[in-house]
């Protein structure tokens, strides 16, 4: 079941959950798993009435703001994304603080900030081609389990428009204590279920977290079918390991 709302077909849980064989279910109160369900940047998230030993996930994930993500990606990674525009000197990236606008833009430094503003370093992902990469990883309780190469041209790094899609493993694309950091990044905000877009910059070659989606949409239209089908299996999989591991065994 979902609290407090459903989702539609377009979000990634919605296909995961039927390739996992799980049974959608209306009355909260009998659910065997409970998913907080809201796409709003800030969310109540009080817990409704459910049964004895019913598995609730992303009830801990209460503020996706860019400010609180940059915050916990500071406590995860030992190192800041997010800077102070009254003092820095060069160019930054200009965000929205509420989830899904694609607004961002590159500004100059130093600036008085704009109110509902956050202001984060600016990461060169720019690979080969004039196109910039976003890494963006699937998380399943917890876990990096899936990632998507969204690679699109560099005057368009802001928006939701890739040119080109890759399916990747998480081995593949970080290492071992990068995994280290998505987890303990993960685990700081709350997030059990959903995605996370990270970014590696070409001259440090450090991997910086900019954002945190717990109701997210999947796989990216770019992608290929068949691999669209391979993804939601991969994460059904994972789905029923995390979440039901009785069903599991």
């Amino acid at each position: 079941a979902f609290h407090p709302d459903k989702p539609r077909p377009w979000y990634f849980i919605w296909p995961v959950m039927h390739a996992s064989g799980a049974k959608l279910i209306s009355d909260v109160s009998k659910a065997d798993i409970v998913f907080q369900f809201d796409d709003t940047t800030h969310a109540d998230h009080r817990v409704p009435q459910t049964k004895p030993g019913a598995r609730l996930v992303n009830f801990g994930c209460n503020d996706i703001s860019k400010s609180n993500v940059a915050e916990a990606f500071a406590v995860a990674a030992g190192y800041s994304l997010k800077v102070d525009p009254r003092t820095h000197d060069g160019p930054m990236v200009e965000k929205s603080e509420n989830n899904a606008c694609h607004d961002g833009r590159i500004i100059e430094g130093p600036m008085e900030p704009i109110e509902d503003k956050t202001y984060q370093c600016l990461v060169d992902n720019e690979i080969e081609g004039g196109l910039v990469e976003d890494l963006r990883c699937c998380i399943v309780g917890g876990e990096p389990t899936l990632v998507f190469r969204k690679r699109r041209a560099i005057g368009r790094r802001f928006l939701n428009e890739n040119a080109e899609v890759i399916i990747d493993e998480p081995r593949k694309c970080y290492s071992a204590d990068e995994l280290d950091v998505i987890r303990r990044f993960s685990a700081e905000i709350g997030l059990e279920w959903g995605g996370v877009d990270v970014l590696r910059d070409r001259s440090s070659g450090r991997i910086f977290i900019v954002d945190a989606n717990k109701t997210d949409m999947g796989p990216p239209v770019a992608l290929n079918l068949g691999d669209k089908l391979k993804a939601t299996r991969r994460m059904a999989r994972a789905f029923v390991t995390s979440f039901a591991p009785k069903r599991s065994a």
